[in-house]
């Protein structure tokens, strides 16, 4: 075999390989990779669907907040998470402290508001506006 059909061989072998993994990366890069926060949320919600998002929840104690940063507020009551995306959920930082005025009574609302402070400091770090709160629960089975 000439030189140059050898090379040629190997440039159509090499095609061949490199065809799926180009498609596997096009694939990957038109997928948006999760953030740490999502991750986190996806992690916490597995094994759960989604119910009917609600306006208002019970929220006694509110010890059961977990805080995932530049994502969502989620709520522990019982066996079910409630998570609240809040209006700008880039704002959410898990190094703050929630400050929470409570409006009505043991419930939050959408629309209620939450003050962060910064937690070195304990300076104003901003506000974050509730939406609906969406229930998460175990799937039967």
């Amino acid at each position: 075999m000439t030189k140059l059909k050898t090379t040629a061989m190997a440039a159509a072998a090499l095609a061949l390989f490199a065809a799926p993994v180009a498609q596997a990366q096009d694939a990957d890069d038109a997928r948006p990779e999760m953030t740490k926060g999502e991750a986190k949320l996806a992690e916490m919600l597995e094994g759960r669907v989604a119910g009917e998002p609600e306006n208002c929840i019970r929220t006694f104690p509110s010890q059961n907040f977990t805080v995932i940063d530049k994502t969502a507020l989620v709520y522990r009551a019982g066996e079910t998470l409630w998570v609240n995306t809040t209006s700008s959920p880039d704002s959410i930082d898990d190094d703050d402290i929630l400050v929470i005025d409570r409006w009505s009574g043991t419930n939050l609302c959408r629309t209620d508001q939450i003050t962060l402070r910064d937690r070195a400091g304990g300076f104003f770090a901003g506000v974050l506006i509730l939406e609906d709160f969406v229930p998460y629960r175990k799937v039967e089975g």
